[in-house]
């Protein structure tokens, strides 16, 4: 094993990951989430690429791609982020240009991993004309579109916001019914979304006293990121950039923007609202300052809670009355139900205990079991959200790392979880100098997630050997890019995430002597 890492870390890691997405990008247009009628293979003559043998080698070509992008990313992480002290101004400038590098190809790469792009253009298109996807199912609608949206969601409802279906009816009156222009429209604003991952990421970190190169290598040149934000082209892009670039406003005390931008993002996708929380304690330790008496600090907080509520509402009902929409996105929030994998506690539990309870009852339905932890799993959500919300109340700093913590909770608990969710827990989760065991356990995730789809959209979860390979080689990974021994690449080892700092304290004071910009 210590032979073949030698040998790789002779290997540029730029030019590798480049090669990586150009084997990805190659093997997308068969192997990706392809389309059923047309396309640009179909265009070519080279249809026979699309199925059998032909469809067998671009699916081995793009999981090489996607093996050789991991492996970069891997080299990266040993070569210039660990190894390279932290006052070598060229480890960010060295990941800043890897990323782009490795994202250029993709942006000409068919969709990858998920089918969903063509949901959001069907769903546009039934905005356009005149159909409710809140009320009613793809299939009302009948076109090219639809021929291109998995049989599973022909009849759902979407789970998204009206600022959603405001940027499909606004794509799909642009282009008509022309599905590759549609899926160029789409990559653009996938790419604009990822950009504001990349610019705000470093942002926070620096605000934070974080350490950029480490934030944005491992939140967002990660190839989970990189894999389905830009090769995906989920809305989550567009989301988590607003987010993000939220939470830069309000590390920078504009508040109002802040919260205004946030609120835009809860338009798109509810998730975004988990963030809103932790601004309203960024703002109240800001106005209240270090030093004040528990009567002004309740008084600011709930001034400022206020504001932030009045101010969100304000924001979302606007954009659900510009956009044509209605308010009947609130009723579908939870997402669907048909999503079975074990990234969701609630699931994994179902999983676990059905198979025991069916040896004593053999009929015993495995979802009355399912529906009974995803209860359980909301109820859990809920109170989780509160108790992390109250425990990271003390500064910027402790705020971040709350918003990060929310949503990892949220998405383990949650009745519904896919990989590119956790997009909004990657992002955020190098900015705050994070404890070495979670910089550990976030490499080897995001190398267990980046394996675990198909280039057409399944999951490879209930698959164990695939399980077994995929841990091991996280593991292998991990111990790679932060050999035993290793300590938090900053000038002092942050402390637990869960009790507040010297460190913490410090910037809060601060905090309350600059002014608002």
């Amino acid at each position: 094993m210590q032979i073949i890492w030698t040998r790789l870390s002779r290997i540029n890691p730029t030019t590798l990951g480049l090669i990586g997405t150009i084997l990805i990008t190659i093997g997308s247009f068969g192997a990706g989430a392809t389309r059923n009628r047309g396309g640009l293979l179909s265009a070519l003559g080279l249809d026979f690429l699309t199925f059998g043998h032909g469809k067998g080698i671009l699916e081995i070509v793009l999981m090489v791609g996607i093996a050789v992008l991991l492996g970069a990313w891997i080299l990266t992480g040993r070569h210039v982020i660990v190894e390279k002290p932290e006052c070598d101004d060229d480890r960010f400038a060295t990941t800043w240009r890897s990323l782009w590098a490795w994202v250029a190809p993709l942006a000409f790469a068919a969709p990858i991993l998920s089918r969903d792009v063509y949901s959001y253009l069907m769903q546009g298109a039934m905005m356009r004309d005149g159909f409710d996807p809140y009320n009613e199912g793809a299939a009302v609608n009948p076109g090219p579109y639809l021929l291109e949206v998995s049989h599973d969601w022909r009849n759902t409802t979407t789970p998204y916001g009206p600022l959603h279906l405001w940027i499909g009816e606004g794509v799909t009156t642009l282009v008509g019914d022309n599905v590759a222009l549609g899926l160029i429209a789409y990559k653009v604003i996938s790419l604009f979304g990822f950009a504001m991952i990349a610019w705000g990421v470093p942002h926070i970190a620096r605000k934070l006293g974080g350490d950029p190169a480490l934030a944005l290598w491992i939140g967002v040149a990660n190839p989970v990121m990189i894999l389905h934000m830009v090769g995906g082209m989920h809305n989550e892009s567009t989301m988590v950039g607003m987010v993000t670039v939220g939470l830069v406003l309000a590390v920078n005390r504009r508040f109002v923007v802040a919260v205004a931008l946030i609120s835009v993002a809860v338009s798109l996708k509810a998730t975004a609202a988990i963030a809103l929380p932790f601004v309203v304690w960024i703002a109240t330790n800001y106005y209240a300052g270090d030093t004040a008496k528990v009567g002004r600090r309740v008084a600011t907080f709930v001034i400022t809670g206020v504001i932030g509520v009045i101010e969100t509402l304000a924001v979302v009902g606007l954009v659900t009355w510009a956009s044509g929409s209605s308010w009947d996105w609130l009723a579908e929030i939870s997402g669907n139900s048909k999503v079975v994998n074990p990234l969701a506690l609630p699931t994994l539990i179902a999983d676990v205990v059905a198979p025991f309870i069916q040896l004593f009852h053999e009929r015993f339905p495995y979802n009355a079991i399912l529906a009974a932890t995803r209860t359980l799993g909301t109820i859990a959500l809920l109170v989780g959200l509160v108790i992390i919300w109250w425990i990271f109340r003390q500064s910027d700093r402790r705020a971040v790392m709350g918003t990060t913590l929310a949503y990892q909770w949220a998405f383990t608990v949650n009745s519904v979880v896919l990989p590119w969710y956790y997009a909004s827990v990657i992002s955020l989760v190098g900015t705050f100098r994070p404890p070495m065991w979670v910089l550990r356990l976030t490499t080897g995730a995001s190398v267990v997630l980046a394996l675990a789809f198909t280039g057409g959209g399944n999951h490879r979860f209930y698959d164990l050997w695939f399980l077994g390979v995929a841990i091991f080689l996280a593991w292998a990974v991990t111990a790679y890019v932060f050999p035993m021994g290793t300590k938090t690449p900053s000038p002092e080892r942050a402390e637990s995430p869960l009790a507040p700092s010297v460190h913490a304290v410090r910037q809060q004071g601060d905090q309350a002597t600059s002014h608002p910009q």
